[in-house]
């Protein structure tokens, strides 16, 4: 059996987010509630009379359809609906790949795919956004990691940890590499559309190239990570091979996950769902960026475009692993540990919360932070 890469950010979160005083760990906004999502007594009649069936395997139609229309010229038969992003991301691995085929995915960046690819028995290189440039994309290190041998580019715009929103001359750069190469292009979307300085939603890599998934999520920018819904958009032949996959995983996603996801994205739900997140992220970082400031030179930051988390670098001689695990012993709170990104000297730190809470959190850090410091 080959060495299993561990999820070592989510091995982390699992074990201490619900057990901490403050979580500034997740990299989402404060959930939605059900009355948030359903505040119309009809509907609630609706969805208490549902049967908890097997929904369609491959997603309700009328959540697919809605699904299909945020990308132009896309239809239900190119949408496979997951449970989460996670799941689509590990099964477009699944289905575009072969053990021993190389792929090139976007650092720093969320590492499931990172680990869930060498897992698989696929060769990772990586290239870079640069934090000097302001995390933009890196494009000869873009150039370095795509090769004849590549068969996969994955990317996460806007990206996590940094927020970094690519620019369209940089989303034509990675386009250029997979074609140039022929390789399959994976983009996770999950924060488009939780912009911090714009209504303007992220543009999808949807359109720019036909070798795509384009994998997406309700748990991001609708506040919705408990509905545990996500989605696949691409080439209908792949999509179907994708779905193959799926019903080995999970088979189909929950009932009411099915129906109360096609409740968020329809007309009438979607931008109110988008203006709360946009709204907690608005409220929230001046508060961090207070908070941040008072602390001098010690800790610096290139402000995210997008998402509700903040990604700033620390000048002191400690381990981001062992900072976060002193924080939960000593000051019993949480947040993601830069070398989890491949990035040390990093916190990933949430910050589209209620006020108080958020606060209370940041406290804790500087408590942290001025001890290590003394």
């Amino acid at each position: 059996m080959s060495k299993f890469q561990p999820f070592v950010m989510e091995r982390m979160m699992s074990k201490w987010e619900n057990q901490v005083d403050y979580n500034l760990s997740e990299s989402g906004v404060h959930p939605a509630t059900v009355r948030d999502l359903v505040p119309d007594p009809a509907q609630v009649d609706q969805l208490l009379s549902t049967e908890f069936v097997y929904s369609q395997a491959n997603g309700i139609p009328e959540l697919r359809e809605r699904i299909a229309a945020l990308y132009p010229g896309a239809t239900p038969e190119n949408v496979l609906v997951t449970v989460g992003c996670i799941e689509a991301n590990f099964i477009s691995l699944q289905t575009l790949l072969e053990p021993g085929d190389e792929i090139a995915v976007m650092a720093p960046n969320y590492l499931q795919v990172w680990g869930a690819a060498q897992n698989l028995g696929m060769v990772v290189r990586t290239f870079d956004l640069a934090s000097e440039q302001g995390w933009a994309l890196d494009v000869d290190s873009l150039a370095r990691a795509v090769t004849d041998r590549t068969k996969l580019v994955a990317v996460c715009n806007p990206n996590n940890p940094t927020g970094h929103i690519m620019s369209s001359g940089e989303m034509d750069a990675v386009v250029a590499a997979a074609d140039r190469v022929g390789a399959w292009l994976l983009a996770d979307e999950v924060y488009s559309g939780a912009e911090r300085l714009t209504d303007e939603e992220t543009p999808s890599f949807w359109g720019r190239y036909d070798k795509l998934f384009a994998n997406n999520s309700v748990s991001k920018a609708y506040g919705l990570p408990g509905l545990r819904v996500g989605w696949i958009v691409g080439p209908p032949a792949e999509v179907d091979k994708a779905w193959a996959r799926h019903e080995y995983t999970t088979i189909s996603v929950a009932t009411l996950s099915n129906q109360l996801a096609a409740i968020a994205l329809s007309p009438e739900v979607r931008p109110k769902l988008l203006q709360r997140t946009r709204d907690y992220i608005r409220r929230g970082y001046p508060i961090f960026e207070e908070w941040l400031r008072s602390h001098g030179d010690l800790l610096s930051i290139v402000p995210p475009g997008a998402a509700a988390i903040a990604f700033p670098r620390y000048a002191l001689d400690v381990n981001s692993t062992t900072f976060v695990e002193r924080l939960i012993k000593e000051k019993n709170a949480l947040v993601a540990p830069g070398d989890h990104f491949n990035v040390d000297q990093h916190l990933r730190i949430s910050f589209g919360l209620p006020a108080d809470y958020l606060r209370g959190g940041l406290e804790r850090i500087h408590q942290l932070l001025t001890d290590i410091a003394d």
